[in-house]
């Protein structure tokens, strides 16, 4: 028996409960977490953006210990530390043999199965694979990394998905270059990880937009040099800031349809306008052909940052204890399961940077 946050319906509030959770079996693994960031993919299952079954377990973005390992786990053991790996490459389908593995078509495969259960029986599934909204969690093998050393499990969990994700939004995607101009647009977690790796990239300068004036003092500790309020003026004061070109490169965080459209404006010509946000169907954007030629700016969206986090969170964990990549930063409250209902409240109001669940 251990405590969770469930979804028992899209819609629903979370319900703080016991749940029954077995021991592993073969191929899974046993975590005890340690910490657990509350992004906003989460808030996204709970009003039906994203779909998955449910009731599930939410939380994706984890770090913790071992407890167990069921038959044919070799690479961790009990007492290992780890970080949880919400969308594990399967290895053999087209994209992971063509190196895409952030777009492996079988990564959520495990969203579909049923992981533990209720007081009363009921089915629960895993939420985003790993179920990091609870005390323990069992999970494929495949869903644990080792924890890089030198890296307090509670700051290890935010490397899970909101710094792969913005880390590589800027290295990977847009593929930022030193002395290029950068606008991040959006200053939650997945927005603090990206101004912070634009910063490692020597990048200048960096402008940071937000809805909330109170995310100025989280955007230029995180390395922004500028700060724009949003309002119905700010691709022009984006392209003020940057030489009156516009940004070379600009990173939409947010996943609406205006903050789309205002992060392409502000972009150069020629530039890179990456899309990290995950909004929904109805946020539609509107393009018209001649700009399309005439600005020959690059649009991408953007997936998990085009990340290999078994590649990748050594190359973190080395920013981190370098003192280039600051995680505890990012953190703007720490809490406990029953704080999660509040942290999404306050993700819709704009408030802070990342909520992170200790356990």
């Amino acid at each position: 028996m251990v405590r969770a946050a469930v979804l028992p319906a899209v819609g629903s509030p979370l319900e703080i409960t016991e749940i029954v959770l077995p021991e592993p079996g073969p191929g899974q693994v046993r975590v005890r977490l340690a910490a657990a960031g509350v992004c906003h993919s989460d808030l996204s299952l709970t009003d039906g953006t994203m779909r998955v079954p449910v009731p599930a377990v939410l939380g994706h973005e984890g770090a913790g210990t071992v407890v167990s390992v069921g038959e044919g786990v070799g690479h961790v053991a009990a007492g290992d530390p780890v970080v949880l790996n919400w969308a594990p490459s399967c290895g053999s389908c087209h994209h992971c043999a063509i190196g895409e593995v952030w777009l492996c078509v079988n990564a959520l495969t495990g969203v579909g199965a049923v992981y533990a259960r209720t007081t009363d029986g009921r089915d629960l599934h895993p939420g985003l694979n790993v179920a990091a909204f609870a005390e323990e969690t069992v999970v494929a093998a495949n869903c644990v990394l080792p924890a890089p050393a030198g890296v307090p499990l509670a700051e290890a969990a935010l490397l899970g998905c909101a710094v792969l994700t913005g880390y590589g939004a800027v290295h990977h995607n847009a593929r930022v270059r030193e002395g290029e101009s950068v606008a991040v647009f959006g200053v939650g977690g997945v927005g603090l990880a990206a101004l912070q790796a634009a910063r490692i990239a020597g990048a200048g300068p960096i402008v940071a937009v937000d809805v909330s004036p109170a995310k100025e003092e989280l955007a230029r500790a995180a390395g922004a040099t500028e700060f724009v309020l949003a309002s119905e003026t700010t691709a022009k004061e984006v392209r003020k800031l940057t030489g009156g070109r516009g940004a070379d490169v600009a990173v939409e965080c947010v996943g609406r349809a205006q903050t789309i459209r205002t992060a392409w404006d502000a972009t150069r010509r020629g530039g890179r306008t990456t899309v990290v946000g995950i909004g929904g169907k109805e946020q539609q954007v509107s393009f018209h052909a001649l700009e399309i030629f005439h600005f020959a700016r690059t649009l991408s969206g953007c997936v998990y940052g085009n990340s290999d986090p078994a590649r990748d969170l050594p190359v973190l964990a080395e920013h981190v204890r370098a003192g280039r990549l600051d995680l505890g930063a990012m953190v703007s409250e720490r809490i406990g399961l029953d704080g999660i209902p509040g942290a999404f409240e306050a993700m819709l109001a704009g408030k802070g940077g990342r909520s992170v669940v200790v356990f």
